[in-house]
């Protein structure tokens, strides 16, 4: 006997008690539910800098991705007159590639074909094209050669 209870008072107390423990421990874990859910909502920016052999790891999220470039190509026929600089090895090996469009080439000094064998980093938000992580430069804050 519980307490002097006749033992099925002291079973219903003991699944009473059971069930109380296991609705405030549910209540508890979905107190911490906004918290962690308000954590994961920022965290869309990757901090540091990311090499550009690991950038495929971090496609859908605002980052800096840095590495030498190992060639570069002005598509001056192709629709945007695009420049191309290819990281972790030279097209169409390359693991990462900057993209920066026709109509923002001026703003670059020096121009962004004539930057192979730099070190760069360039920011803004990993994509994929053709199968391979790429980021589109939106201006020349978003190119620092080291």
């Amino acid at each position: 006997m519980l307490g002097g209870l006749p033992s099925t008072y002291q079973k219903g107390v003991a699944v009473f008690s059971r069930s109380f423990v296991s609705v405030a421990a549910a209540a508890g874990f979905a107190l911490l539910l906004p918290s962690l859910a308000s954590a994961q909502a920022g965290g869309n920016r990757v901090r540091g800098e990311i090499p550009a052999v690991q950038a495929a790891e971090f496609v859908g999220k605002e980052a800096t991705v840095c590495g030498v470039v190992d060639g570069s190509r002005f598509a001056e026929n192709a629709e945007g007159q695009p420049t191309y600089l290819f990281m972790g090895g030279n097209f169409p090996q390359h693991k990462f590639s900057a993209r920066i469009w026709g109509r923002d080439r001026a703003a670059f000094n020096p121009p962004p074909d004539q930057l192979a064998g730099k070190t760069v980093c360039v920011s803004g938000e990993i994509r994929t094209a053709n199968g391979r992580p790429e980021i589109v430069v939106r201006g020349a804050r978003n190119l620092q050669v080291k």
